[in-house]
């Protein structure tokens, strides 16, 4: 069987920890839980995971201020579960830098595919050799992954740069929602369209200090990035 990488499960439930082991090995992921969140930094660190399903309620630190910890380390992908109907949780989850949400209970076929999403849109854009991007006091480096905005690197989630840089790389073309869950989540991405609208406004957020807007809503369709320069002048490298 084809290894296809480590989950770090941060969950205090013990069933949902062997649940998510069992259907994980079957799948070829190599599974580790923890059941605290005041032990979850340490394993993390240890054990160096691919990506984190991380639970929101949790003895000890919860789920939301490890998920903002944890991308001060590094930009795992971050899977986070929250309690069925929660919205506003699954919100929070998102702004708080998580890639993507499962909402209890769910199914364990559903979650895999949901971790392969994510690692295969983290890989993919690891592995292809992309153009490093240069507009405007913002320069969008594909080859590290990482954004410079006025000569400074920023900290973004790999679906905020992904979302970035595709946007990016189609200046004044216009995306529905639907069309960017579909590329930049993948095709089999179960998840609702305020997704995008978080992704947007954090990354708005980060470009603020820029003179240009990049980002612009188009009013009942969805996004466009806008770029002060002609399209036969923006760098490329």
């Amino acid at each position: 069987m084809q290894y296809l990488g480590k989950v770090l499960v941060v969950d205090d439930d013990q069933n949902i920890l062997e649940l998510i082991k069992i259907y994980g090995e079957k799948e070829g992921f190599e599974v580790v839980g923890v059941s605290n969140g005041d032990l979850a930094l340490s394993v993390f660190n240890r054990e160096n995971p691919d990506v984190i399903i991380l639970d929101i309620m949790l003895p000890g630190k919860d789920g939301l201020t490890l998920c903002r910890d944890l991308r001060q380390i590094r930009m795992v992908p971050i899977i986070m579960l929250t309690a069925k109907g929660e919205e506003a949780d699954r919100v929070l989850g998102l702004e708080m830098g998580a890639d993507d949400y499962v909402s209890k209970p769910f199914s364990p076929r559903e979650l895999m595919a949901r971790i392969k999403a994510v690692l295969r849109r983290t890989n993919t854009y690891e592995t292809l050799e992309h153009l490093n991007i240069k507009y405007p006091g913002l320069e969008i480096m594909s080859s590290t992954r990482t954004i410079l905005v006025n000569g400074k690197d920023i900290a973004v989630t790999p679906k905020e740069f992904d979302l970035l840089y595709y946007l990016a790389q189609n200046p004044l073309r216009v995306f529905s929602r639907e069309n960017l869950l579909s590329v930049v989540w993948g095709y089999d991405y179960f998840g609702d369209q305020r997704t995008v609208d978080v992704h947007v406004r954090r990354l708005r957020e980060k470009l603020a200090p820029l003179d240009h807007e990049y980002l612009t809503t188009v009013w009942g369709v969805g996004y466009q990035f806008t770029s002060p320069l002609k399209v036969k002048e923006i760098a490329y490298e």
